[in-house]
């Protein structure tokens, strides 16, 4: 026992730290990535009027 803190303790909120850090990074990767929506080519739509593949 070290600060008064129990293993079981640690071992139980180790996980949910883990998650909270990566769902903190996600939403920061993803409000990063959304500057870059309307200049890629990926987001883009074609010019012109496209034949359908059919």
């Amino acid at each position: 026992m070290v600060l008064g803190l129990d293993k079981r303790y640690v071992w139980g909120v180790l996980p949910l730290l883990g998650f909270a850090i990566g769902h903190f990074l996600d939403q920061k990767e993803t409000e990063r990535m959304t500057r870059f929506r309307d200049k890629s080519a990926l987001y883009g739509r074609p010019e012109g009027r496209a034949q359908p593949s059919w």
